[in-house]
Formats: structure tokens, sequence, C-alpha cells
């Protein structure tokens, strides 16, 4: 049998039948990459999910992160380092070992646009061309997304306070305990579509950097067990304290906590709440991270 010739576009391939059918190309589609462009200490990493939203973008890069959604998917905060020179070199990749982890990751996800948070068009410039991806192809300034005064105001925030925003809850931000928690932001986004309207909430994590000229803040052993034992009182009085044993690690506070509830008491739902209670509000007064804390009943009261 002679062997034949056929003509055409290499795309192609023979099925069982004989007949030409087209070859899926495997090639992956170029992402629209948007860029959110303006000042240190403008609100950019605050309005990063607002802009994601309005314009309907999957994967968000900002300061050294990967972030989908609430997620942080891939990278290391540059709000971790000790210095700004590291912090810059880190958000814009010039950490090779960074910015192959991001190449990495964004090869695994699914998306077509993503935003780059930068503070200029070349910083956004050159993190795309770290990442492999095209130029921005739409530039959003802040100044299109907030008023002046949100801006003032933010700037007067940063110069006074030193607060950065990463875009994620802080369940996300606690898995890198080098940061320092100082709050958390949350508030509704309004999507609507064809048939309803849907309420999106929205955490924001503040923190404070290593490298903030307003320094780090230290708590003795006695003194937060004292916080913990306030706590514990604010948030029942009938549950009593047996005994506080707190470790310092460099990473933060490791806590145990023994108690005597009170009989009647839900002993899951009461030590869930007591657990989120003590954490909230000793690292936002104090500004310490609790790397965990345990808590145990070791006693039944009778009333």
């Amino acid at each position: 049998m002679k062997n034949s010739i056929i003509d055409g576009p290499i795309d192609t391939m023979m099925n069982i039948k004989g007949m030409l059918t087209p070859f899926k190309s495997r090639r992956r589609k170029t992402p629209r990459v948007f860029a959110l462009v303006g000042t240190s200490g403008t609100g950019k990493s605050f309005r990063a999910r607002l802009v994601a939203e309005k314009y309907e973008i999957d994967l968000i890069v900002d300061d050294g992160l990967l972030i989908r959604g609430s997620h942080i998917l891939s990278g290391k905060s540059s709000k971790r380092e000790k210095n700004k020179v590291t912090a810059i070199k880190r958000a814009i990749f010039e950490d090779e070992e960074n910015a192959r982890e991001i190449r990495e990751a964004l090869k695994q996800e699914k998306y077509k646009s993503i935003l780059l948070i930068g503070t200029s068009e070349k910083m956004v410039g050159r993190i795309a061309e770290q990442l492999d991806l095209p130029y921005p192809d739409k530039i959003i300034y802040i100044e299109d997304v907030a008023t002046e005064d949100d801006i003032v105001r933010a700037q007067d925030i940063r110069r006074t306070e030193d607060k950065h925003v990463i875009p994620v809850p802080v369940l996300e931000v606690k898995k890198d305990p080098s940061h320092r928690i100082l709050d958390t932001v949350k508030f509704f986004i309004r999507r609507k579509s064809r048939f309803l309207t849907k309420n999106q909430m929205v955490e924001k994590t503040i923190v404070q950097p290593p490298f903030s000229n307003r320094g780090r803040l230290s708590i003795s052993e006695p003194a937060l067990s004292q916080m913990v034992h306030h706590c514990t009182q604010e948030f029942g009085q009938d549950i009593k304290v047996s005994k506080i044993h707190v470790d310092k690690t460099a990473d933060g506070f490791r806590i145990k906590v023994k108690l005597s509830l009170p009989y009647g008491m839900i002993i899951p739902d009461t030590l869930s709440g007591l657990q989120m209670y003590i954490i909230q509000n000793v690292e936002r007064y104090s500004g310490i991270h609790v790397q965990y804390l345990d808590l145990t009943v070791v006693r039944i009261e009778k009333g």
C-alpha cells in the first residue's frame, strides 16, 4: 500500500475511522494581566480584593505572595523581612527561589487573569518579567479606586503607626509566625448577579513588619499569665483558672491553661469560644504572637 501525503495544518490527527479531527492544543492561553499602582502606604493592598472583584480577576500578586481569594497559594511575604532593602527585593522577586516558587505555582493554577500590585509602572513591569508574565495591558491607579481623603488617611496611618495590610484572613497570615499581627478588618462586598444579590465577607490582616521603625514589643511571662487570667474571667465568671504555664519560643508564646468548669456547661463549645477569645485579645492588646493555646479541664464543680 502506498503512503499517502496529507497537505494541511500539522494540528490534525487521524482517528480510527480514517477521518481528520482537530487536535486540541495543550498550550495555555495567555492570561490577561492587570496592575494596581500607587505609592507606598496609599492603600493598595487594602483595595486589592475590591479591584479583583470588580474586574473578575482570578489571582493577586502582592508583596511576594500569590493569592487566590482568601488563601495564600505560594510565596513569602515581604512584610516578614528584617529590613526594607530585602523587603523590596522580595516584593519584586529578585529572590530567585521565591520567584521560581511562584512561577511553578502559576503553572499549576487555572486562571484567566492576574493582578500585580506595585508602587510604579516600572515595578509591576519588573514583577511581570520575573514571573514570565506579559507586561500589564491594563494599569489601574490607586486614585482610580480611592478618594483623596482615603489616600491621605492611609498615608497618615502608615507614617504614624507603620501599619501594613495583607489581603487575606488572619489564619492565613498566622501560618508564618514572623508577622506581628496587630488587628483584622472585615467588610462585605455586594455582588449582583442576574437573579440575586450576594454579600461576600472579606477579611484583611493588619501587621507590623520586623523592619518597622516603631520597634518590637515584648511581654513578661507573669504579665502574659495575668492577661490570660483576665480574659478568662471576662469570658465567663464561672470559669476558674487552676494553673497557667507559659513558654517563650522564637516564634511566639506557647500557653497551657488548666481550668475548672461548673457542672452543666457544654465543654466543647465553651473551650472553643474561650480559646478564640483569649488569643484574639492577647494578640490585639499585647502585639505578641500566640503560637498555640492549650486549654484543659481538670475539674467539674457542682453547683
